[in-house]
């Protein structure tokens, strides 16, 4: 078994001359949570092993990522550091790298131009360019859609959102997964709309349909409330990282506890 990552992400939102660290639930609701430096250096000394920054509000606000806060942040921290938000050219792309990330996330920008993907990864490498993908449980099975039986026992599809999950796509999940393996992406960041800022646990249903259907690694976010939660997504799934915030913000968790919690359950961490 390959070992398993614990990835706490920083929600960052645009605040006075610096960025805030934010949580809410389904993106909406948004409450204060710390400034993101503070909070890179807290992780990168428990333990983590990688990090996430997401401007969560870039792309809808037609902006810029934050390069001087990106900076920063990559100073306090020595592991893997992937941004997003905000990211929608080659331009973006090298200029966030020069400024200290390890990969970039790509969301909107990838829905609304794939080609960026192929010209990304051939530009880059595979290895830095993480697609995110934001999907919401859509209960109306139509012909032509990956339809499956959910938990509950009601039929439907996972529709991919965009712009922070304002807006829906019409596009299938699992198809987007399967496309954007297929343009080079190297790894996918995967957001159930539904789960997130819950803490009722991965939508471990969404997490297994699109890992059966790519051969990249994925990462499961939306929904961490436990340790718990981190093992039930990797016993029942085949995710290779579990991605968290509201846990580890509010100090309910280390990253150290968790991975303690996973090695006991027979789940090997880094």
């Amino acid at each position: 078994m390959v070992a398993k990552r614990i990835i706490p992400c920083l929600d960052v939102k645009l605040s006075g001359e610096g960025g805030m660290v934010v949580k809410g639930i389904e993106f909406k609701d948004l409450k204060k949570a710390g400034t993101p430096v503070d909070l890179a250096k807290k992780y990168n000394d428990q333990g983590a092993d990688e990090l996430v920054f997401l401007d969560i509000t870039a792309s809808a606000e037609g902006r810029e990522n934050m390069i001087d806060v990106i900076q920063k942040t990559a100073n306090e921290v020595f592991i893997p550091f992937t941004v997003g938000g905000g990211i929608g050219s080659i331009e973006d792309i090298n200029r966030t790298l020069r400024a200290g990330a390890d990969k970039v996330g790509i969301n909107t920008a990838a829905v609304k131009n794939p080609d960026l993907i192929n010209k990304a990864s051939k530009k880059f490498g595979s290895q830095c360019i993480v697609i995110a993908i934001d999907a919401k449980r859509n209960k109306k099975p139509e012909e032509g859609r990956n339809n499956i039986q959910f938990e509950d026992g009601e039929e439907g599809w996972f529709e991919v959102v965009i712009y922070g999950g304002r807006e829906s796509t019409g596009i299938d999940a699992i198809d987007w997964a399967r496309e954007v393996e297929e343009r080079g992406a190297g790894e996918i960041l995967l957001t159930s709309m539904d789960r997130d800022g819950t803490k009722d646990g991965y939508d471990n249903e969404l997490n297994k349909a699109i890992t059966k259907a790519t051969n990249i690694p994925v990462i499961a976010s939306g929904g961490a409330g436990t340790p718990e939660h981190m093992h039930q997504a990797f016993k029942q799934t085949d995710v290779d990282a579990c991605l968290a915030a509201s846990i580890f913000h509010y100090n309910e968790y280390t990253v150290k506890e968790v991975k303690e919690y996973l090695n006991q359950k027979g789940i090997e961490t880094r």
